[in-house]
């Protein structure tokens, strides 16, 4: 895994086996309203000020059939494998949406039909920015095999511009680069020093592994939401159906300000604040870091955990285990060093699982003490997504370039200043050193941002929405989803427990029931709806 400047990285189709208890307190309320009068729009009409596509595009024929070609990676063939019902296309689309004349690109999407009569589509985003989502619409699937969501509707997944089998893609690094672990885009949460001309490095390579300055300069989310909204238009849908989890929610809150009378249903899980950026991204850091606290009580009472018997002392004893790495770094199995930031790497990425899953860490960290890397190693191959033939997820890369447009930068100085506001909110993951070294990612990026915050404090016209959270999400907190379910006029279904998003996992019945009772009956939650864990 490699933490970004901006958001945390999903875990595209991330499923959970675990099983939680049911328990649902008032989830009955009124059916969601459907306005059958707010037709679609004419394709090349102009939708509250956004210029609708051309015909060429709104007319195009999506030809769907078998998946193969389509894969990036070993990983995503055998996802695509496991449901004989997939099939795939791709999607034309201008890649500067105010130029339709211009250079093209296009969105690979994969769909797994309704095991009914279908009523329309639902269109899923996994997260990211950057992550895959093709392979989402198969896992969703497979975790809702029995829900009544995927009786009525197709399931269509896709890789947003810039990402995964969408082209043109965003690459940044070369497979040497990702082997030995220097494919960065961190340079705030991070223990090494940056220079003026490392963030003038780091644009120019993703410039030239991406085919030029020109194919960075429109994969913003802004972007994406134009996509989405020319997909709905091809697909022959009035409205859009959507479910999106952690950055999706971003996609999708998005997407309702820019075509709040496209809307028919939207599930958001795990949902982003819409507000200020840096401080969004300190209560991610701060929900970490009560995470952490969180595993290491866990851990305390059994014996042979690494980080000691006293919850209190945790941080402590973290640090004394991986600091070491920031001289002596170790080589983990395939002979790619494996530092300080490579084990706060795998930290972060097993965090984001249910408590349950948490046991690695303390496993990991045991075998550090003993200069033994490779467990955690494999959590970071497993969770970034690259094989050893050079296939693979793109999502550092694609991370990088889409939060370059959707925020905004900051100078040197600024950089320093959040880097310790990061280390104060998370002190566990403060390597000692102080935050001299900081910069932004972006510094040196060819294209001005189009930042996809502050976000309007309400959007009007819209139908009932649907907001998901865990109590104890660590990197969209609660509070952050308050506040979208509260922008958007909303429902929220608040959760109890661990890790990070729920809706689309098939973990929770009370969830599910939840979903299909606003997805399929028109019924969104009634105000205070609470799903209980399931222990």
């Amino acid at each position: 895994m490699t933490r970004t400047p901006h958001d945390h990285p999903d875990r595209p189709g991330n499923t959970r086996s675990i099983r939680r208890r049911r328990g649902l307190t008032g989830l009955v309320a009124l059916p969601l309203v459907v306005l059958l009068g707010a037709c679609t729009a004419a394709p090349g009409s102009t939708t509250d000020g956004v210029a609708a596509p051309p015909d060429r595009f709104a007319r195009q024929q999506l030809a769907f059939g078998p998946c193969a070609g389509y894969a990036t990676s070993a990983a995503d063939e055998q996802v695509f494998a496991a449901d004989p019902r997939a099939e795939c296309a791709r999607m034309q689309v201008p890649r500067n949406h105010d130029d339709p004349d211009g250079p093209t690109g296009e969105i690979a999407m994969l769909r797994v039909p309704a095991r009914g009569e279908s009523q329309g589509t639902l269109v899923l985003n996994s997260g990211g920015p950057g992550g895959a989502g093709m392979n989402f619409a198969v896992t969703t699937a497979a975790a809702l095999a029995q829900s009544p969501v995927t009786e009525r509707f197709d399931l269509l997944g896709f890789d947003p511009r810039g990402v995964g089998a969408s082209t043109p893609a965003v690459e940044c690094f070369t497979q040497e680069q990702y082997e030995r672990g220097q494919a960065r885009t961190e340079y705030f949460l991070s223990a090494r020093g940056w220079t003026e001309p490392d963030a003038a490095r780091l644009a120019g390579q993703c410039a030239e592994r991406s085919g030029g300055e020109q194919n960075l300069a429109h994969v913003g989310s802004r972007d994406t939401v134009r996509d989405m909204d020319l997909l709905r238009t091809v697909l022959g849908e009035d409205k859009l159906r959507f479910l999106g989890q952690s950055y999706g929610t971003r996609i999708g809150a998005l997407y309702a300000e820019a075509y709040p009378q496209n809307v028919g249903a939207m599930v958001l899980d795990g949902g982003v604040d819409p507000q200020s950026g840096d401080q969004r991204r300190l209560q991610q850091y701060a929900s970490f870091q009560n995470s952490f606290e969180r595993m290491a009580a866990l851990c305390a009472p059994n014996a042979g955990c690494a980080l000691g018997p006293d919850p209190a002392r945790a941080t402590e004893r973290f640090q004394q285990i991986v600091r070491p790495l920031l001289d002596e770094p170790l080589r983990d199995d395939t002979g790619a060093l494996f530092g300080y930031d490579e084990a706060l790497d795998a930290v972060l990425g097993v965090l984001l699982s249910d408590a349950t899953a948490w046991k690695p860490i303390s496993t990991g960290l045991a075998d550090l003490r003993s200069g033994d890397p490779d467990r955690f190693a494999r959590v970071n191959r497993a969770v970034g997504g690259r094989e050893p033939d050079g296939r693979g997820s793109n999502q550092t890369a694609a991370n990088l370039a889409i939060g370059c447009l959707d925020e905004q930068r900051k100078n040197p100085e600024q950089a320093e200043q959040f880097r310790a506001r990061i280390y104060a909110a998370a002190p566990f993951a403060d390597p000692g050193r102080g935050p001299a070294g900081a910069r932004d990612a972006c510094e040196a990026w060819p294209t001005d941002p189009d930042p996809a915050y502050p976000f309007p404090d309400e959007v009007a016209g819209l139908p009932p929405t649907m907001t998901v959270s865990l109590t104890n999400d660590p990197t969209t907190p609660i509070e952050g989803a308050r506040r979208l379910q509260q922008t958007l006029g909303g429902a929220l279904l608040t959760v109890d427990g661990d890790g990070h998003t729920i809706a689309a996992t098939g973990a929770n019945p009370c969830v599910n029931d939840a979903v299909a009772a606003y997805l399929v009956d028109g019924r969104p939650p009634a105000e205070g709806a609470r799903c209980a864990a399931i222990r």
